[in-house]
Order: structure tokens, then C-alpha cells, then sequence
């Protein structure tokens, strides 16, 4: 039995204008292209018109993002580090899912200058936790700070590398969450 692409959207956690996710984002899922086993797709919070208040009800808007949490197998979330955490537009999305993230893993590419994000992952590891997901170890971490070239630093060894490893390890969470939660749905 030919075991179908593992379904990884690679999230993009930055609205700013003037990111640098969109394109580091780019660069991840060529890294995933290289890979049979994988089928990458980019959701990108800037593409969504979410509400400024949490309504009663989700609008057409949040549904769709939830949708796209549900189809996915896995998930990278790519997210600045601003002042030591992560951006209020990724929390606000991660929070319209719930059930959709249960049993899931996910793994982080950061970017910022000198921690190179750290911060970030720390504090969404708390957060995938308390929704049942599974975060993966090893994590990217990209240094913007002194490069004036991105493209020509995410093409060095290390981001290259720790790119294969992270998709190593969420092929192996990935495939084996999907298969658990195929022969028995995820109680929280």
C-alpha cells in the first residue's frame, strides 16, 4: 500500500508589512519539495480578513483558516521573534482551532536578530501544548541580524540542515499521528 504525501502547511505567523516570512516561508517549503513523502502548501495569515473581536460565531474567514488546520497532517509555523514572543496575528489565529490541532505535530522556523527567534518557539511550544499538539525538538533558526542578503544566508549549510532535520522529524510524527488517529480518534 502506497502511503499518500504527508499534508504539512507551513504557516506564516507575520502580517507586518515589510516581512521577511513570506520569504523565508518560500525557502522552507522548497526544502519540503525536495521530499516525495511531503506535500506542502503556504497559509498565510496575511491572506485572511479576521475579525479584530472574537465574535459568537466564526466568520466565512476564521472557518476557512480552521479548515485549513484540519486537512493538514503536520505543520511548520514560521514567526518572528518581537519583543521576546511571538506575533499577536498567530495567536489570534492559532486560537480559532482547537480539536483541528489535537494530535498533530509541529515544528517552528524563527527568525530575529541575535535569538533568532528562540523566544518565540519557546512560548508556542506552551501554547501547541495546552492544544494537544505534538511540537517537534529541533527547530530553524534564522539570524537576521548583520545579513543583508536572506537568500544568501537561508542557502547555507546550517539553515539547510536544520531544515532536513526538522522535516526528518515531522515526516516520522507526522505518519505516525496520522495512523494513530486513523485507527483511534484523539480523546482530549
Amino acid at each position: 500500500m502506497i502511503e499518500a504525501p504527508l499534508r504539512l502547511a507551513v504557516i506564516i505567523g507575520s502580517t507586518r508589512e515589510g516581512r521577511v516570512g513570506d520569504r523565508v516561508a518560500g525557502w522552507f517549503v522548497a526544502q519540503a519539495g525536495l521530499r516525495r513523502e511531503v506535500s506542502a502548501a503556504v497559509v498565510d495569515l496575511a491572506d485572511y480578513a479576521f475579525p479584530a473581536d472574537y465574535p459568537a460565531r466564526a466568520t466565512p474567514q476564521m472557518s476557512a483558516f480552521t479548515a485549513e488546520v484540519d486537512r493538514a497532517d503536520a505543520f511548520v509555523v514560521v514567526t518572528p521573534e518581537y519583543n521576546h514572543s511571538f506575533p499577536a496575528s498567530l495567536k489570534q489565529a492559532i486560537d480559532f482551532a482547537y480539536d483541528e490541532w489535537h494530535a498533530k505535530p509541529v515544528g517552528f522556523v524563527s527568525y530575529g536578530c541575535r535569538s533568532v527567534g528562540q523566544h518565540a518557539v519557546e512560548q508556542l511550544r506552551t501554547v501547541f501544548t495546552a492544544l494537544h499538539a505534538v511540537t517537534v525538538r529541533d527547530w530553524v533558526g534564522v539570524d537576521l541580524l548583520g545579513h543583508d542578503d536572506l537568500d544568501r544566508r537561508l542557502a547555507e549549510d546550517t539553515p539547510v540542515q536544520a531544515a532536513q532535520v526538522l522535516l526528518d522529524q515531522l515526516c516520522w510524527w507526522g505518519v505516525t499521528l496520522r495512523a494513530g488517529r486513523a485507527a483511534r480518534p484523539y480523546v482530549s
